[in-house]
């Protein structure tokens, strides 16, 4: 007579490790096809980041404000606080360039720029080695000093450097950290636009270095990034070659309208080139006539 299952242990026990371990497989097989856990704070931050920069182009200084609350309750999520608190200070930092944009100038620049200050020394405590926060704070400072008129009210030159300090401190670490970071190359353009060439800087000194940057950001475009990650400057160096060729000594306006139309093809919606850049372009060309 054959044998019935309950007279066989051994393949009574077989048959249930077969069908144990198929369950198994069938969740691992499952757990694959769904991809890696996604975390629903950093989705919401992700989502958030991108409207901030949006934001930021469209010059829209109340969203920005909103915004910058909206991420209030991610600042301590230990995975990414560093990064939302970046993004919290780019908020800050571009509402007040925004202003500068605005007539008359609002008067909360000053509160705007100390507030993102505040928010990339926040990242820095979290990532000391954070070179973008570096950036946004030198920059930061820079501007808010001149919103206060320091440049303007103070002569005495060392005084002035000592109240410069922070700010270079920040700059000469991140241009040892990282050298060629566009989003650096844009904060020390300006700097080198208003130093005289004698003392390292000039026109073409600026404009040579915000192609630096054009060329350093093309050149990397392609590497797949974090989106919490800064990786923004090819529209903003293309807009700062178009204001330096419309501003320099001698304009070159065909280049100034090129790359406005440059930056601009990558962000069609940007207020500031669209609606103010482009029209003082076109003005001069036709004054040019």
């Amino acid at each position: 007579m054959a044998p019935t299952q309950s007279s066989n242990p051994s393949k009574c026990i077989w048959g249930k490790v077969a069908h144990r371990l198929a369950i198994v497989l069938a969740s691992v097989t499952m757990a694959l096809a769904a991809g890696p856990a996604v975390n629903p704070s950093r989705e919401q931050v992700v989502k958030i980041v991108t409207q901030i920069q949006r934001a930021d182009y469209e010059g829209d200084r109340t969203a920005l404000n909103q915004l910058y609350d909206q991420l209030v309750p991610f600042v301590d999520e230990p995975e990414f606080a560093s990064r939302v608190r970046y993004w919290r200070g780019f908020a800050k930092w571009r509402r007040a360039i925004n202003g500068f944009n605005e007539t008359p100038t609002p008067k909360d620049l000053a509160e705007d720029l100390t507030q993102g200050e505040s928010e990339f020394d926040a990242a820095l405590q979290k990532d000391p080695g954070f070179v973008d926060a570096k950036v946004g704070a030198a920059s930061c400072m820079a501007n808010r000093l001149f919103v206060e008129g320091v440049f303007k009210n103070e002569k005495d030159p060392q005084r002035l450097r000592e109240i410069l300090t922070s700010a270079s401190t920040f700059l000469k670490e991140a241009k040892t950290m990282a050298p060629d970071n566009p989003r650096l190359l844009w904060v020390v353009g300006p700097n080198q636009w208003n130093t005289p060439p004698e003392r390292g800087g000039g026109q073409e000194k600026a404009i040579a270095t915000y192609e630096k940057g054009l060329g350093a950001i093309r050149q990397h475009k392609e590497v797949a990034n974090d989106p919490l990650e800064p990786t923004w400057g090819e529209p903003e160096l293309l807009m700062s070659l178009a204001w330096s060729n419309l501003n320099r000594t001698t304009p070159d306006l065909e280049a100034a309208e090129q790359y406005a139309q440059a930056a601009l093809k990558l962000v069609p919606y940007w207020h500031y080139v669209r609606d103010i850049l482009m029209p003082q372009i076109r003005a001069a060309q036709a004054k040019a006539r």
